[in-house]
């Protein structure tokens, strides 16, 4: 499949089957997060893969999964990430976008249906999951076998003359 067909059928998926995982697949998403480029190469990204009852539990605690079977939480180390000298802009969050923009389409490739959670309490995470003081949970990226066909917003796009100008 090429790009363009990948990202043009991925959608986020709220309705999953149930069926777990396989070893081999969620090792290529994390493969796929591990080479992903950030600032300055400084990787200030780490993603802990969670698949179990007891894992998943902690993170229904702040944020819903909609029965994915795996949840990969992706965490940015702001002590380590580049910073914008000009205005202190720190790259953490704008690197873990790219990891995780990554895992989500090799899930895609896969075969496998994902959704972007934005929506959680970062501090419930690093409690349940022990982050580090200069660590903070970016997204969830829930995983698993899709049970639903698309999502109500799927290929609603702006049109080309209102997402891009250019300037002279």
């Amino acid at each position: 499949m090429g790009f363009r067909e990948l990202t043009q059928e991925r959608y986020s998926s709220r309705k999953y089957t149930g069926q777990k995982v396989e070893k081999e697949k969620l090792e290529a998403i994390l493969e796929a997060g591990r080479i992903a480029p950030t600032a300055k190469n400084l990787q200030p990204v780490r993603v802990i893969a969670v698949d179990s009852d007891e894992g998943m539990a902690k993170i229904a605690k702040t944020a819903r999964l909609y029965g994915a079977t795996l949840a990969l939480i992706v965490v940015a180390d702001r002590s380590r990430a580049w910073v914008r000298p000009f205005d202190g802009k720190n790259f953490g969050d704008i690197d873990a976008s790219i990891v995780t923009t990554q895992m989500m389409y090799e899930a895609q490739e896969l075969g496998l249906g994902s959704v972007w959670i934005g929506y959680f309490e970062p501090n419930i995470i690093k409690e349940e999951f022990g982050l580090g003081e200069n660590e903070e949970a970016s997204s969830i990226l829930a995983v698993g076998y899709r049970a639903d066909e698309t999502s109500a917003n799927h290929g609603k796009r702006n049109p080309m003359y209102e997402f891009a100008s250019k300037a002279d």
